[in-house]
């Protein structure tokens, strides 16, 4: 009777312990999407993904609250390129800040493209 008692407050204290440990849980794929586009403040060549900076820990805390929240990736998004600026992104994505971010490698390309082939077509001429 005693060894019952005794295993049945094990597996009492096994359950209890088990969900503390469950409220840990891992990332999700959206939490690690946004850490892996956000750089490090901190570590300036990391994302907040590869960074153990305070700053990377504290943001990926930070993400994880607001993911919790219902806040959705553009809003998060939103509200830490307002408090940190466009910087922190590596993605920024298109918009009228970052046109020329986006136009002026396609120009080079074009640019490029076009010199190589007119000095192909110069000296075929000759």
């Amino acid at each position: 009777m005693a060894k019952k008692k005794i295993l049945i407050l094990i597996l009492l204290l096994i359950n209890i312990f088990g969900n503390c440990y469950s409220e840990n849980k891992p990332y999700s794929k959206l939490e690690n999407d946004i850490s892996k586009n956000l750089r490090c403040l901190i570590c300036q060549g990391q994302s907040i993904y590869d960074s153990n900076s305070e700053f990377a820990l504290s943001m990926r805390v930070y993400i994880r609250d607001q993911i919790d929240s219902g806040y959705s990736e553009s809003q998060i998004y939103n509200m830490l390129v307002k408090k940190y600026g466009q910087w922190i992104v590596y993605d920024p994505g298109y918009s009228k800040k970052t046109f020329l971010l986006w136009f002026i490698p396609l120009l080079f390309f074009l640019l490029g493209g076009a010199i190589i082939y007119l000095r192909i077509y110069k000296s075929r001429k000759l």
